[in-house]
């Protein structure tokens, strides 16, 4: 994800709280002429960034004239640490930022070279590029972190590590220099093995670096093996010392592209009204550049257009393509598109989806900061006031309202194959979400979704008594404690354990009447989630309980297009609308809330339902869950297979076993 921020508080672009992801990536600093000032990587990019946006007064003076000169800051997400260093490297090799002078003086980040113009070739660590006939691996992160691969990679393949002036000395005494007498150095001057054998110890550990085969652990592998059978067990434990080598390797080791790879990475992610891509430019298997832009979709095309759309925009300016681009999926009309492609180029373009590897690895960090780019985009959209305002005015005409909806609730109904029933209410206020308003529903009995809105609107409704004022407290009538209604709020530090009609044991008549002052607002709108069938139940609800004054609409979600109670024909909405917009996320607040209540409860309850059989304590009961993932499959299962969970015992599984398939033994929701 690449982003630029808006002016907040303090410095004009400072980020709003939230906003910076907490993983590890690369931010740019930039002036008002977008020149590069500083180019910094993080491990936790929310935490690192967040000093250089502490009191002015408290910085360095270098920092705090860099935080002062520059007018924005970007970031992108990386999958590692690794993957950190190599973009900030890279980059900042590209655009010289003039406040990264560390790197001004000669001095870089570590590398791995081998000296191949040399009679005998040795392994280095060095930050000067510029030696003659050096095959380089890196850059590394740390000094100790290339000491350290290089110590692994000696246990593989033996090769010299010692000074020309002390392998120059040895040579001609014919005694081996120090680091060869400790056992440190194999080269020719130990003795130990000739030039030429030297050379081929170079050779495979050039090729292993270049092409890491993760081969040779299987053949380390069977070397050892085959040495201890024919009780060689000497050879068999330097097998043995290099195949930890090498396991250690691999485990250490982060996955790059190879030097002479050059791709286009399009990572996208995207709904129904909008999209985001990210597109990473790898020139010699490295990150060469970012590019990221947003895109409202006038209509909700799939993945594949999608990626037509954006590739065609990418190059459309004579941007010439690499000789392969690799996107989330191919669209139908593929081989067309690597033609255009080829056409620009001047000659053959690959496009290609990749399922696995290196690129594959490569396309799911571009999608993840497509996710962020997409997640900030809808964030600032539904921030901005005036977007928020424009939004409500759209749907007052909309509707026909009397009034902007400045508060609204939305109701929405989970269930698992007609069990574990609830129901959510969102609220949204001046555009925005009031968490601490949040309400969940437990609904005992229901037929189907619409009777279980109208069940959850008629206790909610209950709450409010008609015709008072739009905004306005209520205090609960008599009717209101008797209605068989548990709503819960939110789990979060500012809102209650439970808010519903019945009053918790032991609670005070004093908090019961201000849980259910909160309760009783009363909404400008209604959105339930659904099509005619939804908005007609929640209409019957609304004629019931006499409560006037209150618009009502459902949102269809397969079209977008929004009902009202008294409407043959849909309302739509432009596409890209901010109503619409609007609209589709408190719909989406309110399902993702309703799906966390249900999945909780279905949790307790699957829980609930072992632990009522002998033997089995919460952690037992857990590992069960965890292995079979439900009751429903851990029934069907045998007395051997619930054996195998760990913790599990023969005795102890022929007692759940029966349980479970007793005559009346509770049955899995």
């Amino acid at each position: 994800m690449t982003t630029v921020l808006p002016g907040t508080e303090g410095v004009p672009y400072r980020p709003r709280k939230g906003e910076i992801p907490t993983g590890p990536g690369v931010y740019r600093f930039r002036d008002a002429d977008r020149r590069v000032l500083y180019v910094g990587k993080a491990k936790n990019l929310r935490a690192r960034l967040s000093n250089y946006f502490a009191p002015l007064r408290t910085l360095h003076e270098r920092t705090r004239r860099m935080v002062t000169t520059a007018a924005s800051v970007e970031w992108t997400v990386v999958a590692n640490e690794v993957e950190a260093l190599q973009l900030e490297f890279t980059w900042i090799n590209e655009f010289d930022p003039p406040f990264n002078v560390q790197f001004k003086d000669d001095k870089s980040y570590p590398y791995l070279a081998v000296t191949l113009a040399e009679e005998a070739p040795r392994a280095v660590v060095t930050r000067n590029r510029n030696i003659r006939g050096a095959r380089y691996f890196g850059p590394y992160p740390k000094v100790w972190a290339v000491n350290e691969t290089l110590e692994i990679l000696l246990k593989l393949f033996p090769i010299r590590t010692c000074k020309d002036s002390d392998y120059r000395r040895a040579m001609a005494s014919g005694k081996p220099c120090f680091a060869g007498q400790i056992g440190r150095c194999f080269g020719p001057c130990s003795g130990v093995v000739s030039i030429e054998e030297h050379r081929e110890n170079v050779d495979r550990f050039v090729s292993f670096m270049q092409n890491q085969d993760r081969r040779i652990l299987g053949e380390l592998t069977q070397r050892m093996r085959s040495a201890a059978a024919v009780q060689d067990y000497e050879s068999a434990a330097r097998f043995r010392d290099r195949l930890q080598a090498a396991t250690s390797f691999f485990e250490k080791s982060a996955v790059v592209l190879g030097e002479k790879v050059d791709i286009d990475v399009f990572g996208i992610d995207h709904d129904e009204l909008a999209a985001a891509v990210q597109l990473f430019i790898v020139r010699g298997g490295r990150i060469r550049g970012v590019r990221s832009w947003t895109v409202d979709k006038e209509l909700d095309v799939p993945l594949g257009d999608l990626v037509d759309s954006v590739v065609q925009n990418a190059y459309g300016d004579g941007e010439v393509p690499p000789a392969e681009v690799v996107v989330p999926e191919l669209p139908d009309d593929a081989e067309a598109l690597e033609t255009w492609l080829g056409t620009i180029a001047g000659r053959k373009v690959r496009l290609r989806a990749a399922q696995r590897g290196d690129k594959a690895a490569l396309l799911g960090t571009a999608t993840q900061n497509a996710k962020q780019t997409l997640m900030l985009y809808k964030t600032r959209r539904s921030a901005d006031f005036t977007t928020r305002s424009r939004a409500l005015e759209d749907i007052q005409e909309a509707l026909g309202m009397a009034d902007a909806p400045l508060r609204i609730e939305c109701y929405d109904v989970s269930h698992l194959s007609g069990t574990n029933i609830v129901a959510s209410m969102v609220v949204f206020e001046d555009g925005l979400p009031r968490k601490d308003e949040y309400r969940r529903f437990t609904i005992p009995n229901s037929t189907d979704d619409t009777d279980s809105l109208h069940q959850v609107l008629t206790r909610r409704l209950a709450y409010l008594k008609a015709p008072d004022s739009i905004g306005s407290p209520i205090e609960p009538t008599t009717a209101t404690a008797t209605v068989p209604a548990t709503a819960a709020g939110e789990d979060t530090a500012t809102s209650s354990a439970a808010d519903g009609a019945d009053i918790p044991e032991g609670e005070s008549d004093a908090a019961a009447s201000e849980r259910r002052k909160k309760f009783a607002y009363r909404p400008n709108l209604l959105i339930v989630d659904g099509g005619q069938p939804q908005v007609a139940a929640a209409a019957r609800a609304l004629e019931e309980s006499g409560v006037e004054g209150i618009y009502l609409c459902g949102i269809a979600k397969r079209l977008e297009e929004i009902w009202t109670p008294d409407g043959d024909y849909p309302v739509i909405l432009p596409r890209n609308s901010d109503a619409l917009f609007l609209f589709q996320r408190v719909r989406d607040e309110a399902h993702r809330f309703a799906i966390t209540h249900q999945r909780q409860r279905r949790k307790r309850d699957m829980g609930s339902v072992l632990s009522e059989i002998p033997g089995l304590g919460p952690s037992r009961v857990k590992e069960l869950l965890r292995h079979f993932g439900s009751v429903k499959r851990l029934r069907a299962a045998s007395e051997t297979d619930i054996a195998e969970v760990k913790g599990i015992g023969p005795a102890l599984a022929a007692t759940v076993h029966r349980a479970l398939h007793a005559d009346g033994a509770p049955a899995p929701r």
